[in-house]
């Protein structure tokens, strides 16, 4: 590290390799307890049976993946999840491209646009799911009134579609901020000089969008859309348990929220670890699928 061949812009900030490496032990520490080894217990535990205790426990070979695959409540919570993911993620690319389009037309209170849309970003994923069951509850919501005068026969305590459009709405304006963020750095980072080339051939705004813009945001898109499978398949968690806790009926019982279930509402360790590795599996195919067939269609070197 300390031939000058080897340093680059970061290693010449260090001239022994024991900083870096004590600078590296906290996150590697994090890493080891809140990732490998709950990582290591789920798939030793996949292959096991045990009481609701662990007082017992035998090896069970391939047991939990049959009985599970073979349940019908998990496939329904598989076509669940893919309902939820793929509706989330639509939503929340085309409000983010909206809202960083516009960003540009705005000439008063700019700051204060992007400070409305940033501010999910700080709000915690059950603040966020308790504000939404509350507007949308059929019962003293406001919006939820707004429907019933409209005619609408709103209730999600009921009716499956409508807790899953509430959950959808919820996780999506949690995370648009986030698309928004890298949606507007990639419009601020195309060059004017062909926005304005094309405003002088007579342009409209929303052509020089859809031929320049949105061709030039391949790349940003495509990022975001396997963040935003990431982002179903793992992180709303807070989010269901805040709005419909899975209901009614499993309607909105998304996989991460029946590994909860199954493990620490029911204590059937065995089956829960086994989703966990199904789970894992799954979001790693969704996304390899991804780069394999979509990542086709977006151009890097425009």
């Amino acid at each position: 590290m300390g031939r000058a061949s080897d340093e680059g812009l970061k290693r010449a900030h260090f001239k022994e390799v024991r900083l870096p490496v004590l600078l590296l032990v906290p996150q590697l520490g994090i890493l080891l307890l809140f990732f490998f080894i709950p990582s290591l217990r789920a798939l030793t535990q996949a292959f096991l049976l045990s009481d609701p205790f662990g007082n017992t426990v035998q090896f069970a070979g391939l047991q939990n993946f049959t009985e599970l695959l073979a349940s019908e409540s998990y496939r329904n919570s598989i076509q669940v999840t893919v309902v939820f993911t793929l509706a989330q993620n639509a939503l929340t690319l085309a409000s983010a491209l909206v809202l960083a389009f516009a960003s540009d037309r705005i000439i008063r209170g700019k700051g204060l646009y992007k400070a409305i849309i940033l501010l999910p970003y700080a709000i915690a994923p059950v603040i966020a799911g308790i504000l939404w069951a509350f507007l949308f509850n059929p019962a003293v919501g406001p919006l939820a009134q707004l429907l019933h005068r409209a005619g609408i026969a709103w209730d999600p305590n009921r009716s499956g579609t409508d807790a899953m459009v509430l959950v959808v709405l919820a996780a999506s304006w949690k995370h648009i901020c986030y698309n928004y963020i890298f949606l507007l750095a990639g419009l601020l980072a195309i060059p004017s000089s062909l926005l304005e080339a094309a405003a002088v051939d007579g342009a409209k705004p929303l052509r020089r969008f859809f031929t320049i813009g949105l061709p030039l945001l391949g790349p940003t898109l495509f990022f975001l859309a396997v963040m935003n499978f990431v982002y179903g398949f793992f992180e709303v968690f807070a989010i269901i348990d805040a709005v419909t806790k899975g209901g009614p009926a499993g309607a909105t019982n998304v996989l991460v929220y029946k590994v909860f279930t199954d493990g620490f509402v029911n204590l059937d360790l065995g089956s829960s670890a086994a989703q966990s590795v199904i789970l894992m599996a799954f979001a790693l195919l969704m996304t390899l699928l991804q780069f394999r067939y979509v990542e086709r269609n977006v151009n890097y070197d425009v």
